[in-house]
């Protein structure tokens, strides 16, 4: 009944223990809506936090090549959710990120280097194929003892005071004392909670593809700064690196039109031959920009992680390591709240996550934002300030090693549980 559609008899015993436990009209403590990287990372963590856990997602192979710069935190959470060593040998570390203004206007700001060894890491993060990621959480998903695995899609979310009700497509029904919203943009569990959100595009498209080159890539991420957005090179395993170039619509759509040889020239120019000559792999992906954010995080037994929480354009790699820490984030709560015999959907538990992850995500939120803006602006003073504060980084140590070690993770950031425990005694 609940097939996991894998390939090979071993993997289907893994889906079979994995789904043991499922029947229809199951009771579960949590829920997962969501089968996207912040969605197994909250069904995993949430697992190994002991409660008895429902992931309803298909299971399908992972369609495109785009990859994710896993900073900090990100990594150390993966390592403790045993991911980390599945995938590790796939990523690229980077040690060295510079900025570099291409704008070509009268102020421009000097190139700014930030190197990990300043703040005593080996690598600020790790860049990693999402497919590879994605294998790594999924095996580990298939191994833990209380994640049930519903291959399904959500069709009908439904809170009550009591539980919420979650019925699939499929036609199957279950029950769960909290659910955790990783349905992405057009959540379904953001809509059932009653959780508004605000939306705005930004006339800019990202266009993402990968590429082999000539030259040793040494670790660095380079990101041109351009008028119309950052275009950026993240180091991959081996002599190859990932393009993340954010631009006009018009123009991404012609880049993207453009034959690999064409592209590869273009890509070449736009990083001034320092990776040498370029030969774009397979695959490109273009979409839109916006920046999304929920009125609350929670709300109705439900709480939202990933996309479903926070959409922002892919500047200085965000999205899922904010996604991450949402996830780290609910299974604390849930953790403390099974830990001291509370209801893990109860209003007391939501008011937790939604204290955990409404400064994070606002902070992150408006700091991007302000940057994106500062960098599109023909304005002259904000062309000044921006200038200015790239130079006091680049010049003031302390200034710089704060940026980094704040650029990696909120330093303020406690986990909310045990926050909330210190906050009683």
């Amino acid at each position: 009944m609940f097939a996991c559609g894998l390939e090979n008899a071993a993997a289907n015993v893994d889906c079979l223990h994995m789904n043991e436990s499922a029947k229809p009209d199951a009771i579960y403590d949590v829920a997962v809506v969501g089968g996207g990287p912040a969605g197994l990372a909250a069904a995993i963590a949430l697992s190994d936090a002991g409660a008895h856990t429902a992931l309803i997602a298909r299971r399908v192979a992972y369609g495109d090549n785009r990859t994710t710069a896993l900073l900090g935190g990100s990594v150390e959470l993966l390592r403790q959710l045993d991911v980390w060593g599945r995938c590790e040998a796939d990523a690229a570390a980077l040690r060295v990120m510079r900025l570099v203004d291409d704008t070509g206007r009268l102020i421009r700001a000097p190139e700014v280097r930030f190197s990990s060894d300043e703040i005593g890491l080996d690598a600020f993060g790790y860049n990693i194929e999402n497919r590879a990621l994605m294998v790594a959480m999924e095996a580990r998903a298939a191994e833990a003892g209380s994640l049930t695995r519903i291959d399904g899609e959500a069709e009908y979310v439904m809170p009550d005071d009591a539980a919420v009700t979650i019925t699939t497509r499929q036609g199957e029904t279950l029950t769960a004392r909290l659910a955790v919203g990783a349905d992405g943009r057009q959540s379904l569990c953001r809509k059932a909670a009653g959780i508004g959100v605000t939306r705005r595009a930004l006339d800019q498209a990202a266009l993402t593809f990968n590429v082999a080159h000539a030259r040793p890539h040494k670790n660095i991420s380079t990101e041109f700064h351009t008028p119309h957005g950052p275009c950026v090179f993240v180091p991959l395993p081996g002599d190859r690196s990932s393009v993340v170039w954010v631009t006009s619509p018009k123009e991404a759509a012609r880049l993207k039109a453009l034959s690999d040889d064409n592209l590869a020239e273009a890509a070449e120019r736009q990083s001034r031959s320092i990776l040498g000559r370029l030969q774009v792999g397979p695959g490109r992906n273009l979409f839109p920009l916006g920046i999304e954010r929920p009125a609350r995080f929670a709300n109705n037994r439900i709480v939202l992680v990933g996309e479903a929480a926070h959409v922002l354009p892919p500047i200085g790699a965000q999205g899922l390591n904010m996604g991450l820490r949402d996830a780290a984030d609910i299974a604390d709560v849930v953790r403390g709240a099974l830990s001291s015999g509370e209801d893990p959907g109860s209003p007391r538990a939501l008011a937790r996550f939604e204290a955990a992850r409404r400064s994070d995500v606002l902070s992150r939120t408006f700091a991007i934002d302000i940057a994106n803006r500062s960098l599109l602006s023909d304005f002259l003073p904000t062309q000044t300030a921006r200038a200015l504060g790239l130079h006091l980084i680049g010049r003031i140590g302390p200034l710089r090693r704060l940026a980094m070690r704040e650029g990696l993770a909120p330093s303020w950031r406690q986990r909310p549980y045990s926050e909330t425990r210190s906050s009683r005694s």
